[in-house]
């Protein structure tokens, strides 16, 4: 999909005010359930410092400060930042690019994302990103829809995606184009396997994923190594990849 900043952020700018509601209703209640699962997963503790990239209103955001974190809570969508300011007064969000965090090197000891990585123009880069901002030992969480492996329910779920989610969204949504553009996404997405590859790839290890609700979404997780010779090598995978390739003229 040809994901343009500019018109996703509109797009999210004008669901914001009933997001929340409407993710409760599409999801037949199962999103209070992911948020749940993900808190756990990033296992948030006091004193830690935690970037929550695409949080939207903050809900997730409201759930990972409650046991002590220190939560920032970043969106590329003003409409979005806005209303979460309005919800969470002791919240700090900040509107940014996850493709070009406004944070320095190693600043966070978590960075999770939900349901967010998929509206990303280069995700890859984002990942990257993430990685940069993390503390070496530090944790990545990732919330993401995914691709339901057995094949029945992958079916049973398309089927919703394309028939039964607009009408729901008719209904619900103050902007039903825009979940029209949502079962796009989640039909592009990569599954379980490729994801956990360009995680890897952007330098994390100790990655894994679980399924939820029949793999219908996957909570993956990564590290940032802490082994000084493991990021040296990294950051010169990382080098390597961005020099030009340069011919030697035949004689």
């Amino acid at each position: 999909m040809n994901k343009r900043p500019e018109d996703v952020a509109g797009m999210f700018d004008g669901v914001a005010k009933r997001y929340d509601r409407t993710n409760n209703v599409l999801s037949g209640g199962n999103a209070i359930l992911w948020r749940v699962a993900t808190v756990r997963a990033v296992d948030p503790q006091p004193g830690e410092r935690i970037l929550d990239v695409a949080a939207g209103t903050g809900t997730s955001s409201a759930a990972l400060q409650r046991n002590g974190a220190t939560v920032v809570a970043l969106d590329f969508s003003a409409g979005m930042v806005a209303e979460g300011r309005k919800r969470h007064k002791n919240i700090e969000f900040v509107e940014g690019d996850a493709e070009k965090l406004p944070f320095g090197d190693n600043e966070f000891d978590v960075v999770t994302i939900s349901f967010g990585l998929r509206n990303v123009a280069n995700p890859k880069l984002a990942l990257a990103e993430m990685y940069r901002v993390l503390k070496p030992g530090g944790r990545l969480v990732i919330c993401e829809f995914s691709r339901p492996p057995v094949a029945i329910f992958r079916a049973a779920y398309n089927t919703y995606l394309s028939k039964v989610m607009p009408i729901v969204a008719d209904r619900a949504s103050s902007n039903p184009e825009a979940y029209g553009y949502l079962a796009e996404s989640i039909k592009a997405w990569p599954d379980q396997g490729e994801l956990s590859q360009w995680i890897r790839a952007a330098g994390f290890t100790r990655v894994a994923y679980r399924n939820l609700t029949a793999g219908i979404v996957a909570l993956h997780r990564g590290r940032k190594p802490v082994d000084e010779a493991v990021l040296a090598s990294v950051a010169k995978r990382k080098l390597n990849a961005t020099q030009p390739i340069t011919t030697v003229p035949r004689p």
